[in-house]
């Protein structure tokens, strides 16, 4: 177990360390919440310029991306983002813990720091949208978000920043 989440800090990621992004997406344990949309995630090498430069090089205000890095051991344990879903008019958030590190405090720290960030950038409510099967909706309720709708396939949750 961990002793605590205190040696977590958010990390911008370099192009050359888009490997762990594309592990984590490649990780059929740690993508299992992904299954109702199609489980793992190709994220080849020659789509990290492109991805790179969308997130990380030009987010124009609308998206946010980090790995969560325990600087305790020097390892990525996640990732967090935020992005506007301009359709919607709200702002989606995304953390994903590698399942070896689930259960120790990271996620629960992710939302911290993700929230954080969010509110240093001016959003004002935060939205995740899970699969109604993937139990991570609970998480977000411990940190703060509540149910803001519900069916058969989705929780959508919502945080006040």
């Amino acid at each position: 177990m961990r002793k605590g989440t205190e040696m977590i800090r958010c990390h911008q990621p370099t192009l050359d360390e888009l490997w762990f992004r594309e592990s984590l997406m490649a990780d059929p344990e740690t993508m299992s919440y992904n299954n109702a949309w199609g489980g793992t995630i190709p994220f080849p090498r020659k789509k990290w310029e492109s991805w790179y430069q969308y997130w990380i090089g030009n987010p124009e205000g609308k998206r946010f991306y980090r790995y969560l890095l325990d600087e305790e051991t020097g390892e990525f344990v996640g990732e967090i983002a935020w992005h506007l879903d301009e359709k919607r008019n709200i702002h989606i958030c995304d953390v994903i813990i590698l399942a070896k590190y689930r259960n120790r405090g990271y996620g629960s720290e992710g939302i911290r720091l993700l929230c954080e960030a969010a509110k240093r950038s001016g959003i004002a409510i935060l939205y995740d949208d899970i699969a109604a099967d993937n139990p991570s909706w609970k998480l977000f309720l411990k940190n703060g978000f509540e149910i803001s709708s519900r069916d058969d396939e989705v929780v959508m949750v919502r945080k006040v920043l």
